[in-house]
């Protein structure tokens, strides 16, 4: 029996390409960190400015009061791939609820609220899968709507509404 082995070569001196670095999902976002808490803290959970201007939009359009309502994210049994996102808006925080208070002072385009403070409510079963995750909102011709950059997730599906750890 024989062995074989291939080798690549170059021609002319030339180098062969350097492997590709996989591509940052967070390259070109302006991510907005939680009062109190550390930009990329794995304790926490981080918004982006697109995210922040379409949820006071949101807010402002559901009646919800930025005072005391507030975007609630959570993590669901079911989906493709085992659990799914989910995402609603909560007239106030639960006794165990994490609160992430985002954008005080921060100016968005078409902002009703005049820049107020929006609150993300996360319970502490779903901030098991969710923390250190990205809240961004995508708006393209093909697509609009929420995207959840979860370092967590091993593995998603196409939707991108489910996923797993």
């Amino acid at each position: 029996m024989s062995m074989v082995s291939i080798q690549p070569t170059t021609s002319q001196g030339a180098t062969a390409p350097a492997p590709q670095q996989p591509k940052d999902p967070l390259a070109g976002m302006t991510l907005l960190n939680a009062e109190g808490h550390e930009p990329r803290a794995k304790a926490a959970v981080e918004i982006t400015k697109n995210a922040l201007k379409r949820i006071r939009v949101a807010m402002a359009k559901e009646g919800v009061s930025p005072e005391q309502g507030g975007l609630r994210l959570g993590v669901l049994g079911g989906g493709c791939s085992g659990l799914s996102y989910s995402i609603r808006f909560d007239s106030q925080p639960r006794e165990r609820d994490r609160v992430f208070i985002f954008g005080a002072g921060v100016e968005t385009p078409g902002d009703p609220t005049g820049g107020a403070p929006v609150r993300v409510f996360v319970d502490p079963k779903s901030f098991l899968y969710l923390a250190g995750m990205v809240l961004d909102f995508e708006e393209t011709l093909m697509r609009q709507g929420f995207n959840f950059i979860n370092p967590n997730s091993t593995k998603s599906c196409g939707c991108g509404s489910s996923f797993s750890a």
